[in-house]
């Protein structure tokens, strides 16, 4: 097979670890027969956009282009592409290529596969260097990343979906969340905030936790059934013990033992926040009532289709605040100030004026 041919396109990116995002262009590559080249309407932004753009993950390329949380309308697409059809509204995730022959990507589980390549981060595996992500004109993925946007629901509201949405969705489906689970989530940032929907619309009591009383009218605009205060020591041990599940999406250091005390023997306690540095978790948190401490990343590609086609049947999207191409470093900053009900999107026509 030949080499797609390159093409330019605009796009915001970091020159480094240092350097704030500025316009560039960056090479896209031409469909190949399975690819889709979707125009990029409207990208979200992600803590982990922040994480690479500062290469605090010691893995970063730079020039770097961040951006996961992607809708687009389709433009043009291979010559055997089926799920598609150019005007076709779709989104795109944190992956969009893989081999598709490992025993992950047969199970649906494409996250998990050692060949995936994820939207920014990884090697290009067709023009070579690093793949770019969704600040920027348009993207090339293989259409089996391509997911199919519910009709009813608002689009610049669903790019958080690609990335909040499954990141939270997944565990809670994972771990059986449903009626007659007491359900905690930690952190009421862009994906606790999707925690609380998904979970209460699982059918589970759902309670929030927060170091920010004036956070609680919110969680219980949400869909909350009730607040905790994390500073308040008397409100934590009132509920000690109680908790069937517990998702912690915050990013900060926290102590994670304070949380593995709410759960009920046999209780879970899963993160999905991704700290930049170690967390210790004391063994007696876990041996004293056999409870169980894990990870979650996205879903694949199936449970993604999945998560999106419940947002539709159910009417959930992210709490979003729009924003042009030329805010994006001043929405980093407002983001580590958690400054943001509850995600960044950024209206994609800017970039073009």
């Amino acid at each position: 097979m030949s080499k797609p041919v390159a093409y330019s396109v605009k796009a915001y990116s970091a020159a480094s670890a240092t350097s704030p995002l500025a316009p560039a262009s960056i090479q896209r590559r031409e469909p190949t027969d399975r690819d889709v080249q979707i125009e990029i309407l409207y990208c979200g932004v992600c803590h982990s956009d922040i994480h690479f753009a500062r290469n605090e993950w010691h893995f970063t390329q730079y020039p770097a282009v961040p951006g996961h949380e992607i809708v687009g309308r389709v433009k043009r697409v291979g010559p055997k592409v089926t799920k598609f059809k150019p005007g076709d509204i779709a989104g795109v995730g944190c992956m969009v290529d893989a081999d598709l022959s490992c025993p992950f990507c047969r199970a649906g589980e494409e996250q998990f596969s050692p060949t995936h390549v994820q939207t920014y981060g990884s090697t290009e595996r067709h023009i070579g260097g690093p793949t770019f992500g969704g600040y920027s004109e348009n993207i090339v993925v293989n259409e089996h990343f391509a997911l199919r946007i519910p009709a009813n629901l608002n689009l610049p509201a669903v790019a958080p979906l690609l990335c909040a949405g499954i990141t939270t969705y997944s565990p809670l489906r994972h771990w059986q969340v449903g009626p007659g689970k007491k359900v905690g989530i930690v952190g009421l940032g862009g994906l606790g905030h999707m925690g609380v929907k998904f979970a209460r619309a699982f059918g589970a009591h759902v309670v929030v936790f927060t170091t920010s009383p004036a956070k609680k009218p919110d969680a219980l605009r949400l869909g909350a059934h009730d607040v905790i205060v994390s500073r308040q020591p008397e409100e934590m041990k009132a509920q000690a013990g109680t908790f069937d599940f517990i998702l912690d999406c915050v990013s900060a250091e926290h102590d994670l033992n304070a949380y593995l005390a709410m759960l009920k023997v046999d209780g879970n306690l899963t993160i999905v926040g991704a700290p930049e540095k170690p967390l210790p978790v004391a063994v007696f948190s876990l041996i004293m009532g056999r409870r169980s401490f894990s990870g979650s990343m996205i879903g694949g590609i199936r449970e993604t289709q999945e998560m999106l086609d419940f947002c539709g049947q159910h009417g959930i999207t992210s709490d979003i605040e729009m924003i042009r191409m030329d805010q994006i470093n001043e929405a980093y900053a407002r983001m580590l100030k958690s400054d943001v009900k509850y995600r960044f999107v950024i209206d994609m026509a800017s970039l073009k004026s």
